[in-house]
């Protein structure tokens, strides 16, 4: 189980001192100041129209009708996807449940979250945590609803997925088995805001089934965007204290426990605190300390029992304990030493720095797994952060690398369990003087400045780093390579730090000088001509059914006698048809000719094996030794469209990306004059050339 800490939301409990000395089990970073760089998409993408909660309800209300959500039926498939039901389940709306259903019975705390039949105590600790912050839990659980005013069966609740916040929209038809409710469900028998947000939580992954097994953390995120860190005491950094005191101030939450006794549930130590509860954390503090011996000061958390019962912490700086009578009386004041009311421990905070990038594995592309794989380790997406400032009386810079994969809870129905994720940080010395991106000769000769302590089937994996001010690059990887999968990654920072794509700028390069400018003579180029003025006729010009004819006949060994395929013969005559007449002249397939034989050169220079296809790892080479630089996004999308299911590119196939890249970029370039990298269209126009090309 994983714990998180809060502030006291008035329900009676105990605030208590403790020397620092417990075990520290999380803190959660609040995310403020965030860059989000490089993104895609969250990676939740609706079954169906985009729902919007106040247009549905609206709609509902001028019908008269009650909701019924399209996108998370009332069925089977939203409980299981890998079986049935092992008995009658039957879908009813609270009012069908329990007399005057509400959405909250005085309020909301964590006994309103009883655990039902699926196995979900991961979500239901988060859930449980989340009702200790009233600002955290209404962001989640939206207060614009209710049973009363304005109901139409509609709710909707919010969570983070992947650097956005999603609105989850559902009706508020519940699983039952013979009356009563099947999963979550709160003590008190009409109230129901609990069992809602599991069913949209369920809903955002698929189904209730997608929610057996996780961590609390995982919930934790979702229900702040934040990210976690967890400390062992028995294998504590020297400076925990600080590290403890720096993420206060930045209005982290922090939480911490004590290892459960397998023989007793609860099991009280001699000075009070229960084993296996989780405790808040609310202040954290170098408090002075003046004794007749001696002057300082001495480290103290301020601990938060939730239960609010007789279960108190009772040994030194407890309620009355003699060790207070050594702190000034201006120290007490400024802790707020009333026992009964937290300060408002958010104003001033300081806040975190955060960079956002999303990426992905794609298989022979940028799926390289991990250092141990070296020969494809390099083609992994690279990050290159910027560190300048050290942190505050410090000459190193605080850095906490946090790697999540996406959407794998969602996929579990496809059969998809988390890929074994983490990362590596190397220290680039002199940054302006390497390869974009690194490549395997910097591998081959430099060692990590950091990486994460072990690769892992978590969904998130996170380490924190003490680094000198400097040029890193963050290369993030499944443990082996071909592993595909999407994943975020976010770098945390006490100062501002730059990051980008270590990665080529797109654009048009140097020629492999590998490759002769101009392709000697071979015995076909005759017979080419030849055969190009026969299929020509009087007009001399050729459409792409004879253009096709003649490339078969002349590649008829590199195509291993498959020949052409219409898309790239009618790409062809695109790519070198000005006049837009559908068809090509000599001198225009002359140039065309030329470039399929430079083309072709280059790709029997990486296709070592005569195998007529190309590793998906080798096209990057192959279209940068024809003279394009391309960077992951676009090699990924190259992949994804002409690659085979193992990663391979056919002869076909990647003449057919030659011939699109350079189609695409000559009318860029066309509109570039100035190489400015950036080129104006209409809307007529774009459609035009895109069709046409």
């Amino acid at each position: 189980m994983n714990y998180y800490g809060g502030y006291n939301d008035g329900d009676g409990a105990e605030d208590v001192f403790v020397k620092a000395a417990v075990e520290v089990k999380r803190f959660l970073p609040s995310l403020f100041n965030i860059k989000v760089l490089g993104e895609k998409g969250s990676g939740f993408r609706p079954r169906g129209a985009i729902q919007d909660f106040n247009t549905l309800r609206r709609e509902c209300l001028a019908t008269g009708r009650l909701f019924e959500d399209p996108e998370f039926l009332a069925d089977d498939s939203s409980l299981y996807f890998s079986r049935r039901p092992d008995r009658y389940i039957e879908w009813k709306r609270p009012m069908e449940i329990a007399d005057n259903p509400q959405l909250f019975v005085e309020g909301f705390s964590r006994f309103d979250i009883q655990q039902g039949e699926l196995g979900d105590c991961w979500l239901l600790a988060a859930v449980a945590n989340l009702t200790m912050h009233s600002n955290l839990f209404f962001q989640v659980v939206p207060e614009d609803q209710s049973f009363e005013e304005n109901y139409a069966g509609i709710f909707h609740f919010r969570f983070w997925q992947y650097g956005r916040w999603v609105d989850v929209v559902i009706d508020d038809r519940l699983p039952t088995c013979r009356g009563e409710l099947v999963y979550l469900h709160s003590a008190e028998s009409n109230e129901f805001w609990s069992a809602l947000l599991e069913k949209a939580y369920a809903k955002l992954h698929g189904s209730y089934e997608a929610l057996k097994g996780g961590t609390t953390c995982e919930a934790m995120e979702d229900f702040t965007g934040g990210v976690t860190e967890m400390y062992q005491m028995d294998q504590t950094p020297p400076n925990l204290f600080n590290i403890l005191l720096k993420a206060f101030e930045r209005n982290s939450l922090l939480g911490c426990s004590i290892e459960p006794d397998p023989n007793i549930v609860e099991a009280e130590t001699p000075q009070g605190l229960i084993r296996g509860h989780a405790y808040s954390v609310t202040r954290v503090k170098h408090v002075e300390i003046q004794t007749p011996n001696q002057i300082g000061t001495i480290p103290l958390l301020r601990l938060r029992n939730p239960w609010g019962n007789e279960a108190e912490w009772n040994g030194p700086w407890s309620d009355q304990s003699p060790e207070w009578r050594f702190i000034p009386d201006h120290e007490k004041e400024e802790l707020g030493l009333t026992f009964d009311i937290d300060d408002d421990i958010s104003a001033g905070k300081k806040r975190w720095e955060m960079s956002v990038f999303e990426g992905e594995w794609v298989r022979g592309v940028t799926a390289g797994g991990c250092r141990n794989y070296l020969e494809t380790f390099w083609h992994n997406p690279q990050y290159r952060i910027t560190l300048e400032y050290p942190d505050e009386d410090d000459d190193k810079c605080t850095v906490i690398v946090a790697l999540m994969q996406k959407n794998r809870r969602a996929q579990k129905r496809m059969g998809a369990d988390c890929l074994t994720i983490g990362f590596a940080i190397y220290h680039l010395e002199y940054p302006e003087r390497l390869p974009k991106p690194l490549d395997i000769n910097f591998f081959k000769y430099n060692a990590s400045a950091g990486r994460s302590p072990a690769f892992i089937n978590l969904r998130e994996v996170t380490c924190r780093f003490k680094l000198p001010p400097g040029v890193y690059c963050i290369v993030p990887s499944t443990f082996d390579p071909n592993e595909e999968g999407e994943f975020l990654l976010r770098i945390f920072s006490e100062n501002k730090n730059n990051m980008e794509e270590n990665d080529e700028e797109v654009g048009v390069g140097e020629v492999d000088d590998r490759v002769p400018d101009e392709p000697e003579q071979d015995r076909n180029t005759e017979k080419v001509r030849e055969f190009f003025k026969k299929l020509a006729g009087d007009d001399m010009e050729v459409d792409w059914m004879e253009l096709k004819d003649i490339l078969d006949f002349s590649m008829r060994k590199d195509t291993h006698d498959k020949g052409f395929s219409k898309d790239i013969c009618r790409s062809m005559v695109a790519m070198l048809d000005v006049d837009h007449s559908g068809k090509l002249g000599f001198e225009e397939f002359k140039t065309l000719w030329n470039d399929i034989r430079k083309w072709r050169a280059v790709f029997k220079l990486y296709d070592r094996d005569e195998s007529g296809y190309l590793s998906a790892f080798e096209l990057r080479q192959a279209l940068n030794s024809a003279g394009y630089r391309l960077n992951n996004h676009i090699l990924n999308i190259l992949v994804h469209r002409y690659g085979t299911k193992d990663g391979k590119i056919n002869f076909d196939d990647y003449i057919m990306c030659a011939v699109r890249l350079k189609t695409m970029i000559d009318i860029f370039r066309e509109r570039d004059p100035d190489q400015t990298n950036t080129a104006t269209f209409t809307m007529e126009e774009w459609i035009e050339k895109t069709l046409y090309s």
